[in-house]
């Protein structure tokens, strides 16, 4: 049995802990949780029967785990990550990975000093949508891609520890909080861009709300966009649009069907997508359906288990989308403007 350390159990540990429930059946369970918050933890370890700790530098130190699964705010991701490394675990990362270059050294001098297995939850590189789109571009299934629109947005999420989410210094605003998905999944589909540009809308404080980036490629143009302080009502939509030379294809999470492929010679076409795993879950925030999660942790445990190399989303690649998130953030006048 793969023994998990869950660090962490708000809202994204809440998500990790409804996809482990389900990952029990191949030999996976959560035998240790770790929150500040005792009736968190209790709600997540009851569920395993795990064994419950207040603090999580002493889940890493005490508790009997192969790996450990950090969801804590993102300020905090690198203090426990270099622990669990250096105490010899498989680390599971949330994203974004850091928040300066300083983080991101320390976090590659343990893996590299270690050589124990890491995964960032970079988890669109693992969301069905995403998965096909990537497949289509490999394939040249459509032909070369031309240009590209990727889009998150959100109302405001009122649901972290402390309202960090909305401390500049300790999520890194929008932009490396949200931005950061379609930021990393561009990069993972085209690579590093050849040209950079961002702007940025902010609140009454300074402070980046809304972002949008354009990348250029040889080929190809692409731009990014992301914005968390829509109204309460407005509905919370990831969304691709992705122009081929035989075809454009269209995503929105809020459309049924979802995804849609118009080739240039007529009509409309519905791709099937394989799931993994479809569930409802009552944790709030912004996504209900717990598949994309749910993929990137069985894809991360089975590695584990195997001793396969983790090639998805790994800390390197991680560490390489923030550093561009970083590079938008100063084109754009930085995190917060007096």
């Amino acid at each position: 049995m793969l023994k998990i350390g869950l660090i962490g159990a708000g809202y994204m540990g809440g998500m990790h802990t409804a996809c482990y429930q389900a990952l029990m059946e191949e030999d996976v369970k959560v035998t240790a949780v770790a929150d500040l918050r005792p009736e968190y933890a209790k709600a997540a370890a009851e569920k395993f029967s795990a064994q419950i700790y207040q603090e999580g530098m002493d889940l890493i130190e005490q508790a009997d785990v192969d790996v450990i699964d950090i969801c804590l705010p993102t300020y905090l991701h690198t203090k426990y990550a270099v622990a669990a490394m250096k105490k010899g675990r498989a680390v599971f990362i949330e994203k974004p990975v850091c928040l300066s270059p300083d983080e991101m050294e320390l976090l590659l001098a343990a893996q590299r000093e270690t050589g124990v297995p890491v995964m960032v939850g970079q988890c669109i590189r693992l969301w069905s949508e995403y998965a096909w789109l990537k497949e289509a571009v490999e394939n040249k299934t459509y032909g070369a891609l031309r240009s590209g629109v990727f889009k998150r947005i959100s109302p405001l999420p009122g649901w972290a520890w402390e309202n960090w989410l909305h401390r500049p210094e300790c999520s890194g605003t929008v932009a490396m909080d949200m931005h950061v998905h379609d930021v990393d999944y561009v990069r993972y589909l085209l690579g590093d861009p050849l040209e950079v540009t961002a702007r940025a809308a902010r609140d009454s404080e300074g402070v980046i709300q809304q972002i949008f980036a354009t990348y250029g490629y040889e080929d190809a143009a692409v731009t990014v966009e992301a914005c968390w302080d829509y109204p309460d009502a407005f509905p919370f939509t990831m969304e691709y649009r992705v122009k081929f030379d035989e075809a454009t294809v269209v995503f929105d999470s809020s459309a049924t069907p979802s995804l849609a492929v118009y080739p240039k010679t007529g009509g409309r076409i519905i791709p099937e997508l394989d799931k993994e795993f479809e569930s409802e879950n009552d944790i709030g925030g912004n996504i209900s359906s717990l598949g994309g999660y749910y993929n990137e942790l069985r894809y991360f445990t089975q590695g584990v288990k195997n001793h396969t190399p983790l090639t998805i989303a790994t800390l390197e690649e991680a560490i390489r989308s923030v550093r561009l998130v970083l590079q938008e953030i100063e084109l754009a006048g930085g995190m917060r403007r007096p």
